[in-house]
């Protein structure tokens, strides 16, 4: 059912109204980074005046085929839904945005939700997010597509000549752009843009740190929850060093036979697929993990990512931060253990903020095992319960579970609304200090542990 048009500084919206809540589709934040944008700084979208039927998501961003990749644990538990499998294409740089149906008299908190993939694929409209949880408890939810790959995250010195800013981070770019959309918009959806908080998975959570450490973005946002993907010191987020990009960009160039910028850009998206997986493929070969992923740009960024929050140079906001049991990097002795390096990092994550005088940071661990088969508790695993879908997989879940999501779907949005995961009928959540180094254990049984931590260790 159409719901109202909502006036915009863009142009008009219409979305649909789904359950409890409002939804408005693919709103683009941005001109579509084709021809001539292509490894450009992101450009507002053109302003429109025809009413834009918000009822249908946009494109994903270029990517993989993931419909038909071999079936592996995270393709059958994320990738075959229909909806997320829409068309990719480098026009992808959409937003959506989940509100109440019932509408506040105040405006409520926003959830600014960056998606995981490794930075090469995933939407901001993947089977995971579509919730109507959030809207339930009044914060408004908005998820995102940015640009990927080779689209998103090229260096290269012909790029670094045209604009040294942008060179290797087109795609933090674009995020930040949303974000701007969204404060000087989300008014008219009812939403307070001075209560947005950023909050990512995986290579999202990464995404996250990045805005956090990115001087012009303070005070954009108000709190940020990253999860499985930063840490002190960093284990996956780490930025690829700008040499190490160029050198990758260069491996591009050399794969597409090109002797200009110009001759790059007018390449096909066929074409430039087919590029980008002979990157992927040279650098795996040399054990270089992610081939495309942020940069250390130090133009865009004043340090490395250990180094700035060594420092206390990152963002002053409340935060949650953890991992899952069966994380990435975590060793069989570690799941045995039922801790590991990346729990660690995040815990003295925590202790690095309170020995800065920043905001106070709250650790969780996330050790649910999944029903259905044995993947346990797996990287991603979590989002089902945070985001309230568990109805929309495959697995057999409980009771348990629909008891343990509907407490972290509540921790979440207590944290969006307040700073402060704690409410009425909760476990007690503690944030991690020196003092009192208590994490929130995230299972069937939900609580605070005690889990201090040897800050000189470097694991």
């Amino acid at each position: 059912m159409a719901a109202e048009i909502i006036k915009t500084n863009s142009g008009p919206v219409q979305g649909v109204e789904e359950g409890a809540c409002v939804v408005y589709k693919g709103i683009p934040y941005a001109k579509p980074p084709v021809g001539g944008l292509r490894w450009k700084a992101p450009e507002k979208a053109e302003p429109w005046t025809e009413v834009l039927k918000a009822d249908h998501f946009g494109n994903q961003s270029a990517q993989r085929d993931w419909s038909n990749a071999p079936e592996t644990p995270m393709t059958r538990e994320f990738h075959q839904d229909p909806v997320s499998n829409n068309p990719a294409s480098e026009n992808g740089l959409f937003l959506n945005i989940w509100t109440p149906k019932e509408k506040s008299e105040t405006l409520m908190p926003v959830a600014f939700y960056i998606h995981g993939g490794a930075f090469m694929g995933g939407c901001g409209h993947e089977i995971t997010f579509r919730t109507e949880a959030y809207a339930k408890k009044g914060v408004i939810l908005v998820t995102i597509n940015y640009r990927l790959g080779i689209y998103g995250f090229l260096a290269h010195p012909w790029l670094e000549k045209e604009d040294s800013r942008a060179c290797g981070n087109y795609g933090i770019l674009d995020q930040i752009t949303a974000l701007e959309w969204v404060r000087e918009n989300i008014r008219f959806f009812g939403g307070d843009p001075d209560n947005i908080t950023i909050f990512g998975q995986s290579a999202g959570c990464m995404s996250v740190q990045a805005i956090l450490s990115i001087p012009s973005q303070k005070g954009r946002f108000s709190k940020a929850i990253l999860q499985s993907g930063a840490s002190y010191p960093a284990l996956l987020g780490k930025l690829i060093p700008m040499d190490e990009a160029l050198k990758r960009g260069g491996y591009a160039v050399e794969a597409a036979g090109v002797h200009s910028l110009e001759e790059f850009r007018a390449i096909s998206e066929t074409e430039m697929c087919q590029i980008q997986e002979k990157v992927y493929a040279r650098v795996g070969a040399m054990g270089g993990g992610l081939a495309f992923s942020p940069v250390e740009n130090h133009v865009l960024f004043p340090g490395s990512e250990d180094q700035l929050v060594e420092e206390g140079r990152i963002a002053d906001v409340p935060m949650i931060i953890g991992t899952t049991k069966n994380d990435m990097t975590v060793t069989l002795d570690e799941v045995l253990a039922r801790d590991s390096r990346f729990q660690a990092g995040c815990r003295r994550w925590a202790l690095k903020m309170e020995e800065n005088h920043h905001s106070p940071c709250y650790v969780y661990y996330f050790t649910r095992d999944l029903p259905g088969d044995n993947a346990q508790a797996f990287h991603s695993s979590e989002l089902w319960y945070m985001f309230g879908t568990l109805g929309k997989c495959w697995r057999p879940m409980t009771e348990a579970d629909y008891q343990l999501s509907e407490t972290m779907v509540s921790y979440w949005t207590n944290f969006m609304k307040s700073g402060k995961p704690n409410g009425t009928g909760l476990p007690q959540w503690p944030s991690y200090t020196r003092e009192h180094p208590c994490e929130m254990i995230l299972d069937v049984k939900c609580q605070a542990v005690f889990k201090p931590v040897d800050m000189d260790k470097k694991e």
